[in-house]
């Protein structure tokens, strides 16, 4: 019996094996020219709640947030359930009908695996069925969970990225993997268990609960960024981000530090007012995105900036920073063409504003792109209906996937998902 134990397990972990080589997240995509502004017509439609997040796996668009229906493009097509998470094709907009999880929480982030595996990690507990945890996998073809994947975080994920063999993860977590990791971790992503060579205090929250809300890591897996309600990790000051060196061995803390970020911005409504991060395709520089109110130019609240990432050293400054003058940006995603940011904004170039638009402001309601060498708003202007924003912005080699909450994206009905081609 032992023997054949043995076998089978081997088999099982073969079967969902992870080549150790760089995943094709959002920060691997080079773009050589901007988008179109004419989204396609064939994404399907999420009838309620928020996408929060969105992943490639093959030819599937693995959508993922808080919502119970959706819906093909044109008319009369049937309304579907799906809790929390379903796909469709790329090429056809038809939703699966293989791939029917059903997820008891929101999910806040996804991340492909191989072989039609994708990586969830959200506020749930239990899919298909399955106790899971925050963090689980699922098989895009079959509908599986894989059971042998058993991270155990004991509670909120809010962020992830895989590199090859590691799945990073950070939330507001105490546990995962078997071992005591707070609101940042990396796993085995064959397993689900802890890395022993990556271990971090991450401490003192400016307020609420102690967090990691994004992260980001290059495509080499040589640099992590993360962000949150912390202001020291590893009892050096770190005010709400952080960088990591990843590389081979143990992981360490860059001495990379900024103040920009320690300054209040809307305490009362924000623990934290940092939001989304991307690196740039080649790695070399990272864009953040914040919330936070028109509090002037001096302090980085509603902004998008831009940070070298080979630098060392404290007191470190953006390269360049484009205000909003008020509104918040939830996320972006960095092609090398350009800087896209996705939020409730209603222009960009707009430092002298204070919920209106000042010298030089630009229209820019809801989504934009932002040149990567000047900081400045570049010509393309789709928009979209505000709500509470984009909270994904995904790019593909085929162009640039956007999930948010509400329904009108280049001047047309896109429920809460949307694409834009290559031009």
């Amino acid at each position: 019996m032992r023997p054949f134990i043995a076998c089978l397990a081997a088999t099982s972990l073969a079967a969902f094996a992870v080549p150790a080589v760089a995943s094709a997240a959002s920060a691997d995509i080079a773009h050589t020219k901007v988008v179109s502004d004419n989204p396609v017509n064939n994404t399907p439609h999420v009838l309620d709640g928020t996408v929060r997040t969105i992943a490639v796996v093959g030819n599937l668009v693995v959508v993922g947030g808080t919502f119970d229906e959706v819906r093909e493009a044109g008319s009369g097509k049937k309304t579907l359930q799906r809790s929390n998470l379903f796909a469709y094709d790329m090429g056809t907009g038809k939703i699966s009908t293989t791939f029917v999880p059903k997820v008891d929480g929101t999910v806040h982030s996804l991340q492909a695996g191989t072989g039609g595996w994708v990586y969830m990690a959200g506020t749930f507990k239990n899919v298909n069925g399955t106790k899971t945890g925050t963090v689980a996998s699922i098989k895009t073809t079959t509908n599986q969970v894989h059971t042998g994947f058993k991270p155990n975080v004991n509670y909120r994920v809010t962020t992830m990225v895989r590199r090859g063999m590691r799945l990073y993860i950070g939330g507001s977590f105490t546990k995962a993997g078997g071992k005591n990791r707070t609101a940042l971790a990396r796993l085995n992503a064959l397993t689900g268990a802890a890395d022993t060579n990556f271990d971090f205090k991450i401490t003192d929250p400016r307020s609420g609960t102690l967090k990691v809300y994004r992260l980001a890591v290059d495509a080499a897996d040589k640099r992590m960024v993360i962000n949150g309600t912390f202001t020291e990790v590893e009892g050096k000051n770190r005010h709400q981000i952080a960088m990591i060196d990843l590389g081979d061995g143990a992981a360490s803390l860059s001495s990379w530090a900024t103040q920009r970020y320690a300054t209040p911005c809307n305490l009362s409504s924000f623990d934290t007012y940092m939001r989304g991060m991307d690196f740039s395709p080649d790695g070399k520089y990272f864009v953040v995105v914040t919330t936070g109110g028109p509090y002037g130019t001096s302090q980085l609240c509603d902004t998008a900036a831009r940070w070298e990432s080979g630098r060392t050293g404290s007191g470190q400054d953006p390269t360049w920073v484009n205000w909003t003058g008020g509104d918040t940006l939830l996320s972006t995603t960095v092609t090398g063409a350009a800087v896209y940011v996705g939020g409730h904004q209603r222009w960009l170039d707009n430092p002298r504003g204070r919920d209106h638009a000042g010298p030089g402001a630009v229209s820019r309601p809801g989504i934009g792109a932002i040149n990567p060498e000047t900081g400045k708003a570049m010509a393309w202007n789709p928009t979209r209906t505000l709500g509470h924003g984009v909270e994904a912005l995904v790019a593909h080699p085929k162009g640039l996937l956007v999930g948010s909450d509400t329904d009108q994206l280049g001047g047309e009905y896109h429920g809460r998902v949307g694409m834009f081609p290559m031009g």
